[in-house]
């Protein structure tokens, strides 16, 4: 079945927004890559704000629901390092150029508190996706872990466009690995 004309827009601005920044993209050049006239764009989204707020919930929850399956999949005391690959997939599939939250939060930290709290939203979702996983690898009792491994794990979001997504991901396990097995061994 193919996508709908909504949902083509939204896989368009994703990718354009993504590789080239909010405010470098236009609706010109929206609506060009997605064949598509101005006003088809104007029934689905009210404004290019409207756009991006809705690029921006699409991409997250697609990006937890990858993180969700990981962690129901995994073994017992695993969950942690199955988030933490789950986040590498996505990094190499659909973040090369770094994380388009971080970009949502730096273009609009001055020019929309509606877009600025749904990117900051996502990452507190995050945290507390890796809090509740910590949870159920037995760690909760590991004050500041999630918080370390979100550390990590943003490191990497920032890492994979400076150093490629082979090296940044392979220094991301690397950091995980520590930090899990320090954990384990000052909880033990």
């Amino acid at each position: 079945m193919p996508a709908s004309k909504r949902d083509h827009l939204l896989t368009t601005a994703e990718q354009l927004f993504h590789e080239q920044g909010f405010h470098a993209t236009g609706i010109d050049r929206i609506v060009s890559a997605a064949g598509v006239v101005r006003m088809t764009l104007y029934n689905h989204f009210s404004s290019k704000e409207a756009l991006i707020l809705a690029v921006l919930e699409a991409r997250h929850k697609r990006f937890m629901d990858s993180l969700d399956m990981a962690v129901a999949k995994a073994p017992a005391g695993q969950a942690t390092r199955h988030l933490a690959e789950a986040h590498g997939y996505w990094l190499e599939a659909y973040s090369q150029h770094g994380c388009i939250m971080l970009k949502a939060m730096g273009e609009f930290a001055e020019h929309s508190a509606a877009i600025h709290a749904l990117a900051t939203g996502a990452k507190n979702d995050f945290l507390q996706r890796i809090e509740a996983t910590v949870v159920r690898d037995g760690l909760g009792h590991c004050p500041g872990l999630a918080r370390r491994l979100l550390t990590v794990l943003e490191g990497s979001n920032t890492t994979v466009a400076l150093l490629g997504v082979a090296t940044a991901l392979a220094d991301t396990r690397e950091m995980i690995d520590l930090v899990l097995d320090s954990a384990m061994r000052d909880g033990a």
